[in-house]
């Protein structure tokens, strides 16, 4: 049984596709909350924008 544990230990095969994982999880969850505080700032900012040219035409 020890064997094995140590074995186990050594065997990093499946370390590598976690890390990998782990990052793009934390990247993707980091562009989504991005695009969801610019989207609340790019439509008000395209609101803003219909308001002054509303006033102008």
């Amino acid at each position: 049984m020890l064997k094995l544990i140590k074995a186990l230990r050594r065997d990093e095969k499946g370390a590598a596709a976690a890390e990998y994982a782990l990052i793009l999880a934390v990247v993707g969850g980091g562009i989504a909350v991005a695009a969801g505080l610019l989207g609340g700032a790019i439509s008000d900012a395209m609101g803003r924008a219909t308001t002054i040219i509303d006033q102008v035409l």
